[in-house]
């Protein structure tokens, strides 16, 4: 009797069970808060997007004109610099090897101290003592044509008494000629001393003092462009160059990050499809994340007119890579907040009719 009993039995307890269980798997779970309370919109009319918190000069990516090895890095991350004055030039940020354009300007120094010694000396000519041996030089070949003159007369009186022949008055009137064509030869070479360089060797001679200042003036240049300065007045926002390391010149990651952070900016990035709702110089309010109950007055700077592809995506399932946002910045004015530049926001912006 108890076996015919144990089965129904055991079969009601299992079917107990099973209604016990799809009984509670049918009941709704206590719905739990969330971890973050959502930011909240203050106006009946909203546009929202996402904002990023940037310095009002915009990130400046630091670069290097030459291309070499940094000997020096003279900021750190967070310290104040200060852009060009009227001839004076920004704050040093870091400083490249100089040493083989120190060497050549060494060279070219040198080179342009003989080109103005050139020019100097062909702007002295002639020296004092150049002349009295010139001078000496027309005397005594002045004696020289007067004797031969002297020699040829006395030869012409001779001829006349057959003391002399023919051919030695013809001996002595070609020495005549050569005594005047020396003479003259004299005279021509003192003439020409005493009238100093040609104008024309001047001119190549300050040519080449020019062309010596100028290569040294290039090479002065290049060594002022291994030094980098602040553009701006700013703050540094990012280090990413150490001294010993080797930098290029053509664009890559950025080796310093400097912003003007007197005035916090935010740029807002509005879908394409809020566009017809958007008018410029609505007001907004800002929301850091992570602290709804902040909230964050924003003053409208201006629109970037031109309609990008949107880069800062969030991760939701419905954003889409191919979609378009227009920025459109906006001056925050945070209070006892404190926001860091790249800090992400959620914007509200009052939306038109």
């Amino acid at each position: 009797m108890k076996s015919k009993l144990f089965l129904p039995m055991i079969s009601l307890l299992l079917l107990g069970f099973a209604v016990y269980h799809v009984v509670r798997a049918q009941q709704e779970p206590p719905r739990s808060p969330p971890p973050a309370e959502p930011s909240r919109t203050p106006y009946r009319g909203t546009i929202a997007g996402g904002g990023v918190v940037e310095a009002r000069s915009e990130n400046i990516a630091i670069g290097s004109h030459l291309p070499g090895v940094v000997a020096d890095v003279f900021v750190k991350v967070g310290e104040t610099v200060e852009g060009p004055k009227p001839g004076k030039p920004g704050t040093p940020m870091f400083r490249l090897d100089d040493r083989a354009l120190q060497a050549e300007l060494r060279s070219r120094q040198a080179n342009l101290t003989a080109s103005k010694a050139t020019l100097t000396r062909l702007e002295q000519m002639p020296r004092p003592e150049e002349v009295p041996p010139l001078e000496a030089r027309v005397r005594e070949a002045e004696a020289t044509l007067n004797d031969a003159r002297d020699q040829y007369l006395r030869a012409q009186q001779l001829i006349k008494t057959r003391a002399v022949g023919d051919e030695e008055v013809i001996r002595r009137r070609n020495a005549v000629g050569v005594a005047e064509a020396q003479f003259a030869k004299a005279e021509a070479e003192l003439t020409l001393l005493k009238k100093g360089s040609w104008s024309y060797e001047q001119l190549i001679a300050r040519s080449n003092v020019q062309q010596a200042e100028e290569l040294m003036k290039q090479t002065m240049t290049e060594i002022e462009r291994l030094t980098v300065h602040a553009p701006i007045d700013g703050t540094v926002l990012q280090c990413n160059v150490r001294k010993g390391e080797y930098v290029a010149s053509s664009a890559g990651s950025a080796l310093l990050v400097v912003g003007d952070l007197s005035v916090l900016h935010v740029r807002v990035d509005i879908d394409e499809s809020d566009l017809p709702r958007f008018k410029p110089g609505t007001p907004g309010r800002a929301t850091p994340r992570g602290s709804p109950e902040t909230d964050i007055p924003l003053k409208f700077v201006r629109v970037e007119p031109l309609v990008v592809p949107k880069k800062s995506l969030t991760g939701a399932g419905t954003e889409r890579v191919d979609t378009r946002v227009l920025p459109v910045i906006y001056a925050a004015e945070p209070g006892k907040t404190k926001l860091y530049a790249g800090q992400q926001l959620d914007v509200f912006l009052e939306a038109g009719k």
